[in-house]
């Protein structure tokens, strides 16, 4: 590591990231001056909360653990690796890693093997849990920060298990800034999981090549109220705002199958924005009570075992027009995409030709 002028020193490969306990040099935080009081020449972070936390965002329970998130990891790798392997900058940023640094460490090892060049910055808002995580590898960084990115702009951005303890309110507005920072042909992963890790959903949202370095203003605001009361996910299945949707969206459900009952036990792990919805009349208890029912008819393949009868389920979803994505390779790992919001095709019209 450099030295630097004021004695402090910087990690190898990440030039903006102080090595202090959590300090930061970003490139960019914000648009505007400091209030008086303070020097003009500094910027002033943005704050989700005001007067609680510098960077944006606000501490959360940091529980964590080995391989809590394998099964995001193990989708990345599997179905993201071309996305990595064309980046022209291959910086991953992992959001509110928690008490323990053992996850971003897993997601660097695990990405290191697709891409050997590849930079990972774990990202937390507590300074004593920058402060203890001690990076290793030339290509492993940890610092302070939020949904701001701490000023960096990374290929792609894991947030497992940051929004499930904030308002759903702060949803949309959290990912507008996230996604302003990703590059574009990036992709956002933010959802939840169990604390060991055996079930697990989240969301992919995708910035599609060719936009603008920041989003713009139509952007910005279609996306916070996708996910905002103001833009909620109606029974057609599609938002219900009239903001521009710039990019593709897709949720995906994961699971152990042997200690799965049925699909709809998932619901306790969605992301945030749909947790409080799984109620009659949304897309997502649509979606899981047709996946119950598929579930059920496809009980005779459980002498099988549980991945013949998860995948069974999952081609009979598909067969009845939901936008099941993937093929059986990654179902028989007890995964699932679908294409969000959930717009399904009537395949009896299709057949008849109505």
């Amino acid at each position: 590591m450099a030295g630097q002028p004021d004695g402090r020193s910087v990690h190898h490969g990440f030039p903006h990231l102080a090595a202090g306990p959590g300090d930061l040099v970003p490139d960019r935080l914000c648009d505007r001056e400091c209030v008086s009081g303070t020097s003009p020449a500094r910027r002033r972070e943005p704050r989700l909360a005001a007067g609680r936390a510098r960077a944006l965002g606000l501490a959360t329970r940091g529980t964590t653990g080995p391989n809590r998130l394998r099964r995001v990891d193990r989708w990345i790798v599997g179905t993201q690796a071309a996305r990595l392997r064309a980046a022209p900058s291959p910086l991953v940023v992992d959001l509110g890693y928690g008490s323990s640094p053992v996850t971003t460490v897993e997601l660097y090892e695990r990405l290191s093997r697709v891409r050997p060049d590849v930079r990972v910055v774990g990202l937390e808002i507590d300074r004593e849990r920058v402060a203890a995580a001690a990076a290793r590898p030339p290509g492993l960084a940890f610092a302070r920060g939020g949904f701001e990115l701490a000023g960096l702009r990374p290929v792609f951005v894991r947030a497992m298990n940051v929004l499930r303890q904030y308002e759903e309110a702060a949803v949309g507005p959290a990912w507008a800034a996230m996604l302003d920072r990703i590059v574009a042909g990036g992709l956002l992963i933010e959802g939840t999981c169990d604390e060991i890790g055996r079930r697990a959903c989240w969301f992919a949202v995708d910035r599609p090549p060719g936009t603008s370095e920041r989003l713009e203003g139509s952007e910005r605001l279609g996306m916070s109220e996708r996910l905002e009361g103001t833009g909620r996910l109606g029974t057609s299945g599609r938002p219900e705002t009239t903001q521009p949707e710039p990019r593709s969206c897709t949720l995906t459900l994961a699971a152990h199958l042997p200690s799965l009952a049925r699909p709809s036990e998932l619901a306790e792990r969605l992301p945030k924005s749909l947790i409080s919805r799984n109620v009659p009349g949304e897309d997502v208890h649509t979606l899981l009570s047709a996946f119950d029912d598929a579930w059920s008819r496809t009980a005779p393949q459980a002498v099988f075992g549980p991945r013949q009868r998860w995948v069974a389920a999952v081609e009979s979803l598909r067969a009845d027009g939901w936008p099941v994505q993937g093929t059986r390779p990654r179902w028989r790992l007890g995964e699932v995409t679908f294409a969000w919001p959930p717009v399904r095709v009537d395949t009896d019209a299709t057949a008849t030709g109505g």
